[in-house]
């Protein structure tokens, strides 16, 4: 492994594996942590996608909130938060990681959420992983239950193929990737927080370090969905 790789498997401020509740959302995670890597690495993204509900409502985007630790302990959070415990994860079993960041156009939103956000374009997080020789990207963020509920396939990932443009259950096509923010080493906290007030003021509470309460995007799923 090269070293710049190899700085890519070390813990962050952000990407604390090494806390108690990273190492255990682990070890709850991989059958067997001395497996190769691409096991491991598929492992972990369906413990992130699943095992961490995707909610927008009452998330916590704070420095404290953002980091893998907080959301591997809470069990909750959106794409930036799921994002962030997945690139941690896997560097913890040795697989270099980054951050990506775009603006969709998502189809996983109530008619609530698409006002709040001010339209459908969304600021979105996902996570490369470097596996066989070459970067791949996993999006470990909406979870099978949520998906089912808002009529939806699941997006799988194989640790060779692009895990990246979520498709609808009906009528066929997927998220649309409008801008590509690039890739960064770990979690770009002001950049995230510019952008968010910037693009989604709406979408924040008062105090601007989280997003607004009140009810849960599970249960908007009855309405009608942005396609």
């Amino acid at each position: 492994m090269t070293a710049d790789l190899l700085q890519l498997t070390r813990p962050t401020p952000f990407l604390d594996y090494e806390s108690d509740e990273v190492q255990d959302f682990i070890d709850h995670a991989v059958k067997d942590r001395s497996a190769d890597k691409k096991t491991n690495a598929i492992e972990l993204y369906y413990a992130v996608r699943d095992g961490v509900f995707y909610e927008v409502y009452g998330a916590d985007l704070s420095p404290e909130g953002l980091k893998a630790s907080h959301t591997a302990r809470t069990k909750s959070g959106f794409c930036l938060h799921k994002a962030a415990l997945y690139a941690a994860a896997v560097r913890a079993l040795g697989i270099p990681s980054r951050l990506v960041y775009g603006d969709v156009r998502n189809h996983l939103a109530s008619p609530r959420l698409i006002e709040h956000i001010g339209g459908d374009v969304f600021f979105h997080g996902l996570t490369q992983v470097h596996l066989d020789g070459t970067w791949v990207k996993a999006t470990p963020v909406f979870n099978k239950m949520l998906c089912k509920l808002y009529g939806m396939e699941a997006l799988e990932f194989d640790g060779t193929h692009d895990s990246l443009y979520h498709p609808y259950a009906e009528g066929g096509g997927s998220m649309e990737f409008l801008v590509d923010h690039g890739a960064f080493d770990d979690v770009p906290y002001d950049f995230i927080i510019a952008t968010m007030r910037s693009k989604h003021p709406n979408f924040l509470d008062k105090a601007g370090t989280g997003t607004v309460s009140g009810g849960r995007l599970a249960d908007e799923s009855t309405l009608t969905t942005s396609k």
